[in-house]
């Protein structure tokens, strides 16, 4: 009689635990939800369990029934920006999400310039921003919410992650991404609306650790990403296993010269394995509804950069797609000045802008370091993406972008340049001569060259070249060019040629 009484409460017990609802990480305490919008809400409960959700903010009740696989979703209509709020989800049980604020959701994405702390990290590569003892100090704010997407590498799409909103404090700033930080800063400051970020970030990664599996499947140029790695997976446990004695003898070694640390070779569970991180940092995401997306990467697909013209561009499709809007912003930051970024990456992100619809590009030639990778002044990178936003999603009137170039004209043995975003006029900072400018004839032998602002075009013009067919600016790993308009926004560096560059036809 024990015994049957005892299997009992276990057959209650387990039916119990899985008729009480279940909420992802995404949607818990501290939330922000897009304002003005039918908001998705997802979770799980029993088979056919009905669940009814009652909406402080307008004192609604929606009510959904969960699915043959226990799975349930909805969505709510959501008022202006405020808070707080509460959301009640009563099924068999009832659970209660509390401090919820109505504003404008942002996922900021992609490599370390992203994940990057405002705090100083045993890390060596994280030094922490500019002043951020003061910076962290005064990050107080009631209407700034973060969470943090756990760095998961996956087979397949997951349903859920590790993490939980943190409001903005001195308390809880310290490692919130400092890009995301300063663009929701700026952007709370000059509309007063919530902002929350949803912070999916990991460094070294490259845009196909991004970008879901299928995608890649179906562009030849991209299966070849798939194929070489399912070659490395294979070759792995031989690999790896040399791999540890190279590095173990490595370690070992106590002189100067013993060189840097043997690499690592791919494996399946790499963060930079393709699809798996869109599986396990992304796909659990899908479908909260979102204002836009931030992104700081590239760095990664540097030496593939043709490649990245079609790449990043899928990836932005993807994620629109998946989140149910093809409008969806999308606002990247240009790959700054380092010893090991070519300039074909920053043209390749200078194309997305141009060919892809709803995004923007923060330009940061004035930003890098050419020995460190990760430059400390995250500030500037925060709010120059933000200016995108302010201007295209919240009405105000500022200017957002740097002369970009749009036209060429031959003019005897000179080269005219015209461009776009030149509002106010044309400026050499500093008022020194203009820098990095190259021209070429059709020998595509490119030499320094002499340029003047003449209204809102560039001159450019060099005594060993009587027939200029082509101009280039700032085109070098590590340049240093002082071309910018009245809104003192740099120029973004470009080429008026299309002559086959040093990474195209690298796959």
């Amino acid at each position: 009689m024990k015994r049957i009484l005892l299997i009992a409460l276990l057959i209650t017990t387990a039916f119990g635990a899985e008729a009480n609802v279940k909420l992802p990480a995404i949607i818990s305490n501290n939330m922000v939800l897009q304002q003005q919008t039918k908001a998705a809400l997802w979770g799980w409960a029993a088979p056919g369990e009905k669940i009814s959700i009652v909406t402080s903010w307008n004192g609604r009740t929606t009510r959904v029934t969960a699915g043959t696989d226990g799975k349930w979703l909805t969505y709510v209509k959501t008022g202006k920006a405020g808070g707080p709020y509460t959301i009640r989800f009563k099924g068999n049980d009832e659970l209660r999400v509390e401090n919820v604020m109505l504003g404008e959701v942002w996922i900021a994405a992609g490599q370390s310039n992203m994940e990057f702390f405002m705090t100083k990290t045993k890390n060596a590569s994280y030094t922490g921003v500019l002043n951020y003892e003061a910076e962290i100090k005064a990050a107080d704010y009631f209407g700034i919410r973060m969470i943090d997407v756990a760095n998961k590498v996956a087979d397949a799409p997951q349903s859920d992650f590790k993490g939980d909103w943190k409001v903005c404090t001195p308390a809880t700033a310290d490692t919130f991404s400092a890009v995301a930080y300063y663009f929701a800063k700026e952007v709370h400051t000059q509309t007063g609306l919530p902002i929350g970020i949803i912070n999916a970030t990991w460094g070294g990664t490259p845009a196909e650790s991004w970008t879901r599996k299928d995608i890649l499947e179906k562009d030849k140029d991209f299966k070849v990403i798939l194929d070489r790695y399912e070659q490395q997976c294979r070759e792995y446990p031989e690999a790896g296993k040399a791999y540890k004695e190279e590095l173990a003898k490595w370690k070992s070694d106590s002189s100067k010269s013993k060189g840097a640390a043997p690499r690592e070779p791919m494996s399946p569970n790499s963060s930079k394995s393709p699809y798996k991180l869109y599986n396990g940092m992304v796909a659990p995401l899908v479908p909260y509804t979102l204002k836009g997306v931030i992104w700081y990467q590239g760095e990664n697909n540097a030496d593939r950069a043709y490649q990245y013209r079609r790449l990043f561009p899928a990836m932005i499709q993807n994620w629109r797609d998946d989140f149910r809007n093809g409008s969806l912003p999308f606002y990247f930051v240009q790959i700054s000045p380092h010893r090991s970024q070519n300039p074909e990456i920053r043209e390749a992100q200078l194309l997305t802008l141009r060919h892809v619809s709803h995004t923007g590009m923060a330009v940061t030639t004035d930003n890098g370091d050419s020995l460190d990778i990760h430059p400390r002044n995250k500030k500037l990178v925060g709010e120059r993406l933000s200016l995108w936003a302010l201007h295209h999603n919240y009405g105000k009137q500022v200017a957002y972008s740097g002369p970009l170039y749009k036209s060429m004209k031959v003019a005897g043995n000179k080269i005219r340049i015209q461009f776009d975003h030149v509002e106010g006029g044309l400026v050499a900072k500093g008022n020194a001569a203009l820098q990095e400018f190259t021209i070429a004839g059709s020998d595509e032998q490119f030499v320094p060259a002499k340029a003047v602002i003449e209204g809102n075009e560039v001159v450019v013009w060099s005594e060993a070249v009587d027939k200029p067919v082509a101009v280039r600016f700032a085109w070098r790993n590590i340049p240093a060019p002082n071309l910018y308009n009245k809104a003192l926004l740099p120029a973004s560096p470009f080429r008026t040629d299309h002559w086959k560059g040093a990474t195209e036809g690298k796959n």
